[in-house]
């Protein structure tokens, strides 16, 4: 490794943590909201352009996207919470086994589940809440974004790892590359080319296709930190567990989001119709873009926590942790006060149906209530990913959208129709919040962390938890 790329991964030892985490938050929340912007465009433009029923046709294929997602997602942050930890111990060569078996993992799960959706397309729709009036926009949409969805998981998943091996500033760059030609390319295949919601579809696999070359001509200079190496892509058991374990947990929280949006639009449909599902689909979309940014949070504070980790310089992991919960929380609030004082402004954005409206309106106003605390769990969630304990990332990970909210979900809508599909968000995020933060008190007080004596027991501690 010369003497550049050393500095580039010693620094994350070194620099200010504080520092350290805006130069690796910044990149990587721009990152992440030019990804969000795809989805998000797609439906500004789907919504205004061709119709609310188009608006609850997309809807209903959040749970699909989600699949592919988590999918993409064991891969992505599984390899980059890995890569993290092993060049914080100084091995560069596992780091490189970990990249290439990431990518044959990535292609090999691909080629799966785009199969398993194309066929099974229409069932999927309708169980996920389709009506005969949405199901035929929904499976126009979803047809056409199959070679989209390998190459976000391209494009995301060795995005994560550019950040994680020193790059976050370019790693911005190739989501803003994608983004920008989606942004370019969406009214002109929509409205221009009167292609509608197949144009959006159209759009994104181009624009994804973009973020996809920059990202894998990254890894393949002979001048960067961490490259593809010939014999590195054969699969390793021991290299595929280490990814899974700690990949699972965020993969899972995609997973769990599937069931639990079919069970969402199967109650709204009961209860409240196409319109509900349209009105869940932007306020899924509004809280998406704050998730968002909190996840850019995450990615910037996973390489920090993860090499630092690995180098058990563990006085640096609390502070880097506490920085990202409130600049996270920042986020969430300010995020709550504009879906809670101006709902149907944020609605505007999407829709110009007035019945929308007014439901978008309702179901904001009622499913943020405890939103401020979401930044919170997710930041805990990532720093358990950051440090291998999947265990616990995964409870958490799945406390919040499957333990707490499932159960909810199939109770209250019975007891109190509408309401209480929407009251079930606040519901789940309360027990969720204080669950969290019993087990971050608990693993504080078992790893000492925060100790003085901390660096003269790393050692110890790091065998432990």
């Amino acid at each position: 490794m010369d003497a550049n790329n050393k500095d580039r991964l010693e620094k994350l030892g070194e620099r200010p943590v504080g520092r350290l985490l805006w130069e690796y938050s910044v990149p990587a929340v721009v990152g992440m909201l030019v990804m969000a912007l795809y989805n998000v465009v797609d439906r500004i433009f789907i919504g205004q352009w061709v119709g609310p029923d188009a608006i609850a046709g997309l809807a209903v294929t959040f749970p699909i996207m989600n699949l592919a997602t988590a999918i993409g997602v064991l891969v992505g942050v599984g390899s980059s919470s890995r890569v993290s930890i092993v060049l914080g111990a100084g091995d560069r060569p596992h780091a490189e086994l970990i990249l290439g078996n990431a990518f044959t993992l990535t292609m090999v799960n691909a080629a799966i589940y785009i199969l398993v959706f194309t066929v099974f397309i229409d069932p999927m729709l309708h169980a996920f809440g389709a009506s005969d009036v949405t199901a035929p926009y929904g499976r126009e949409y979803m047809l056409a974004l199959m070679p989209g969805l390998l190459l976000t998981n391209i494009a995301f998943g060795f995005n994560n790892i550019m950040r994680a091996s020193g790059y976050p500033k370019k790693a911005m760059a190739t989501m803003l590359l994608g983004a920008v030609v989606n942004v370019v390319l969406d009214p002109l295949f929509i409205k221009v080319f009167d292609m509608g919601i197949l144009g959006a579809a159209i759009a994104t696999d181009i624009a994804m296709a973009a973020s996809a070359w920059f990202v894998m001509w990254h890894f393949m200079r002979p001048d960067v930190s961490l490259r593809f190496r010939r014999g590195t892509f054969r699969l390793d058991w021991g290299v595929i567990v280490s990814i899974v374990s700690i990949g699972a947990a965020p993969a899972l929280v995609n997973a769990a989001s599937c069931a639990v949006n079919a069970i969402v639009n199967r109650s709204l449909a009961e209860w409240g119709g196409d319109r509900a599902i349209g009105a869940a689909g932007i306020m899924v979309t509004f809280t998406s873009l704050l998730v968002t940014v909190v996840l850019g949070i995450c990615q910037g504070m996973q390489p920090i926590v993860g090499y630092n980790y690995g180098a058990r310089k563990f006085h640096r992991l609390k502070r880097a942790y506490w920085l990202a919960v409130a600049a996270a929380t920042v986020v969430t609030v300010v995020g709550q006060l504009v879906g809670t004082i101006i709902p149907s402004a944020v609605a505007r954005a999407f829709t110009t149906d007035a019945d929308l409206i007014a439901a978008s309106d309702y179901a904001l106003r009622t499913c943020l209530v405890w939103f401020w605390a979401v930044g919170f769990q997710i930041i805990s969630t990532a720093f358990f990913q950051s440090i291998g304990k999947a265990g616990k990332s995964i409870f958490l990970s799945l406390s919040r959208q499957v333990i707490f909210l499932i159960p909810l979900l199939l109770w209250l809508p019975g007891e109190f129709g509408l309401l209480g599909v929407w009251v079930s968000f606040p519901l789940s995020d309360v027990v969720a919040t204080i669950a969290t933060a019993a087990l971050m008190m608990w693993q504080f007080r078992h790893l000492g962390i925060g100790n003085e004596e901390l660096g003269m027991r790393s050692e110890e501690l790091g065998m432990r938890g």
